[in-house]
């Protein structure tokens, strides 16, 4: 069948049922105009569609082979590219981002189904060598129902990594996506039906974070929470989780740092530095934020970063350009008061980009922007904006990078550009995030690279193989014969 984006049910138990709160509109940030309409679940349907998932695990999802979910799994891989046109605009209509950025989303989609789909039967438990007279063993089993808090920062992106891996270990899921843009989840949602998803293997809730969103995390049948936000929001989820002892995956977001040392290739580091930052227009937790830059190639390399940026184009999603609105109003204004305070306190503003005079009235456009010799216990380089600005530090030697690299709150990831093969494996050891990377930002995304982060940045890991062990548990079976 045909995918409709204008979806305003929910799924739950394998069919589509009337939203109990009604519906919340679908706003384009590229506009501001209202497109269409979802769901709006409440407690009543959050508490139907747990419920579901509960006897799918004892029905034919619980029953099913590893490795048929696995192929299950591959099938909405193959579903997801056979409508990778529909999905993309959709992503794009629903978040603003450039175009090209919304078909990247997806093709990470198809590969976190094709990777987690080839897993499904490669998780195994151990034999421990024990006493004489017994035979132990160890079983990983999965948790059973799971929540999945998405973001409307990588609808697809985090389905994908979060989703995926969790029923790749035959867990049932309960997702319920941003408010903001639950579009491709629902399709998804239509496509796991097309493919032979048992009903309620998969159910999706959208709905608001204070109505559908505390339901699930404080549901006392949910086994395992799954969420990507603010660590303020993070905090309650954890809390409300806590008080049915459930276990959670927190990802909260980060300042990460990306490390330029006078050794490093600069043409090289340019343009990953700049696209670490206007990526999804800086709504990126593991966006690079900030850009330490040593002393003796601070003007020539902060001088080039502000030649690109002077030359950044800010349009809609489908002007296809540099850099897309950001998601709503509240977010635009939120990143207006942080470049204001840059203002008032007298920073540097080296460079701004610019909005394209063919960019729709009313979307929620900022204009990516530099701002240099930001002090390093300034809201700009300790806050995470969550906008296309990028605050430039000064450091003197490695040491002095480190501590500043390491002087946040925050622990997501980090980059360092040096040429140096010592240094290298310093920085890799010593800097304080769940990710590093080296002469590169990023990795392509890389769908098999455990991800998650360390103090404020949240706890858990997904992606690859690291996700599976995180959505199951190990059961512990010791056998004495004599």
């Amino acid at each position: 069948m045909a995918l409709d984006w204008n979806q305003t049910g929910l799924l739950i138990d394998g069919v589509w049922r009337e939203a109990s709160g009604g519906t919340i509109p679908v706003v384009d940030p590229s506009d501001g105009q209202v497109k269409g309409k979802i769901g709006r679940a409440t407690k009543d349907d959050v508490d139907l569609a747990v419920t579901a998932a509960r006897k799918a695990l004892k029905g034919a999802w619980g029953k099913l082979a590893a490795v048929d979910r696995g192929r299950l799994l591959t099938r909405l891989a193959g579903a997801v590219q056979e409508n990778f046109d529909a999905l993309a605009a959709a992503e794009a209509l629903d978040t603003g981002k450039p175009t090209r950025q919304a078909r990247a989303d997806i093709t990470a989609l198809v590969r976190y189904f094709e990777f987690y789909g080839g897993a499904a039967d490669k998780v195994h438990g151990e034999t421990l060598p024990y006493q004489a007279g017994y035979t132990v063993m160890t079983l990983r089993e999965p948790f059973g129902v799971t929540g999945h808090i998405i973001p409307w920062n990588y609808p697809v992106q985090i389905f994908g990594r979060s989703v995926a891996a969790a029923l790749a270990m035959g867990n049932a899921a309960v997702v319920k996506p941003a408010e903001e843009a639950s579009l491709t989840a629902l399709m998804i949602g239509q496509l796991a039906l097309d493919v032979g998803f048992p009903p309620g293997a998969l159910n999706i809730v959208p709905g608001y974070g204070e109505e559908a969103g505390a339901a699930l995390t404080g549901h006392p049948d949910i086994d395992h929470i799954s969420f990507t936000g603010s660590p303020e929001v993070g905090t309650l989820v954890q809390q409300a989780a806590a008080r049915n002892h459930r276990a959670v995956t927190l990802e909260l977001g980060g300042k990460s740092a990306q490390l330029v040392f006078d050794d490093a290739d600069l043409t090289e580091a340019l343009p990953v530095v700049v696209n670490a930052i206007i990526q999804n227009a800086g709504q990126t937790c593991s966006a690079g934020s900030r850009v330490l830059v040593q002393d003796g190639i601070y003007d020539r390399f902060v001088g080039a970063l502000a030649d690109r940026f002077a030359e950044l184009a800010v349009g809609s999603s489908q002007q296809d350009l540099d850099v897309g609105p950001v998601i709503s109003p509240a977010q635009q204004a939120r990143v207006e008061k942080y470049l204001e305070r840059a203002r008032v306190d007298g920073l540097q503003i080296l460079a701004q980009g610019k909005i394209s005079p063919d960019a729709p009235a009313g979307g929620f456009y900022v204009k990516p922007t530099l701002i240099g010799e930001v002090p390093e216990s300034h809201a700009l380089a300790q806050e995470e904006v969550f906008g296309p600005v990028l605050s430039v530090l000064r450091f003197t030697d490695e040491a002095d990078a480190l501590r500043i690299a390491n002087g946040t709150p925050y622990g997501l990831v980090a980059g360092a550009w040096t040429r140096d093969g010592a240094r290298q494996l310093r920085l890799a050891r010593a800097l304080e995030a769940g990710q590093v990377f080296i002469n590169n930002y990023g990795a392509g995304g890389g769908v098999e690279l455990p991800f998650g982060g360390v103090k404020h940045s949240g706890h858990g890991r997904e992606k690859g193989f690291e996700a599976l062990f995180h959505f199951s548990t190990i059961k512990t079976v010791a056998i004495k014969h004599g």
